[in-house]
């Protein structure tokens, strides 16, 4: 078996290929694309703005009114390879009209970077805003890290950070994590069709799963998925959220009716979804 009872590509493809277990994406990125631009021209923000010392490293803000706002990093998924922070800017019209400050970074893609890189950079964006004397409203004590896919991954990375040895920040820089159906264990993707781009290692599967590097102390996580994703993806966030609970964390899952791995972020257009409300919580 390559992973778990799964003895082929095609089997394991079957799970994780999102192209093969609900169609042609397009007309989801499309929403994104249509409602980032409108996010994009209807709020009032700071865009681009340079968080590292690379082309890629860069994020946008969207403020709330309040200069005492909680700040929600919503990170963007696109299997570490594609997407970018442009396409998750609809994420912020709902949060911020309900007095949320939502930065949302960018990060560079595989191959031309690893996994790891792209885990320092989202961490790297994190200690920015923690830092920098850059003027936007949000309390910097109320920082909270969301994401999606690759990103669910990556949010779920900033909790397992040592803030204090490694950035010099109090050990609570990330004061909870919302991961919408990421992946918490890499290592079926090693055998899979995004393997030419990820160039998976054991040794950075071994350090980049979250589930094989549970935290002794972190911050509360949740993990929503889709009802209507593959079995694989709904079981690596259920798996995820008893492991972390197991080790005596703060840990939810959350199954979302009727949504895929595509439209699972919709609702965060409406401040008066469910959805919103749930993210919201969250931070209050």
């Amino acid at each position: 078996m390559l992973y778990r009872d799964f003895a082929t590509q095609e089997s394991l493809d079957a799970q994780y290929n999102l192209a093969e277990v609900i169609g042609d994406p397009s007309v989801y990125f499309e929403f994104y694309i249509k409602e980032s631009a409108a996010a994009r021209r209807d709020l009032a923000g700071l865009l681009d703005v340079r968080f590292g010392p690379t082309i890629e490293e860069n994020l946008d803000i969207f403020p709330a009114q309040d200069p005492a706002a909680p700040i929600l990093f919503f990170i963007h998924g696109g299997y570490w390879k594609r997407l970018s922070s442009k396409e998750f800017s609809f994420v912020a019209r709902g949060l911020v009209a309900r007095g949320i400050t939502v930065i949302v970074p960018n990060y560079a893609l595989c191959p031309k970077v690893t996994i790891p890189e792209i885990t320092r950079q989202s961490r790297a964006a994190v200690a920015w805003a923690k830092t920098t004397d850059c003027q936007f409203n949000g309390d910097r004590n109320r920082i909270y890290v969301a994401g999606h896919s690759a990103g669910g991954h990556l949010a779920t990375r900033t909790l397992c950070t040592h803030w204090q040895t490694d950035y010099g920040l109090p050990a609570d820089t990330v004061r909870a994590a919302y991961a919408f159906s990421g992946v918490y264990d890499l290592r079926p993707l090693r055998f899979g069709f995004a393997q030419p781009a990820l160039q998976l290692t054991e040794d950075v599967i071994q350090r980049e799963s979250p589930l094989l590097n549970i935290p002794t102390a972190a911050a509360p996580l949740i993990a929503e998925v889709g009802a209507n994703e593959s079995s694989e993806f709904r079981r690596q966030s259920a798996d995820f959220i008893t492991a972390w609970k197991a080790a005596g964390l703060d840990g939810t899952y959350v199954e979302q009716v009727g949504t895929n791995h595509f439209n699972v972020l919709n609702d965060l257009i409406d401040p008066t979804s469910a959805l919103c409300d749930r993210v919201v919580a969250m931070m209050t």
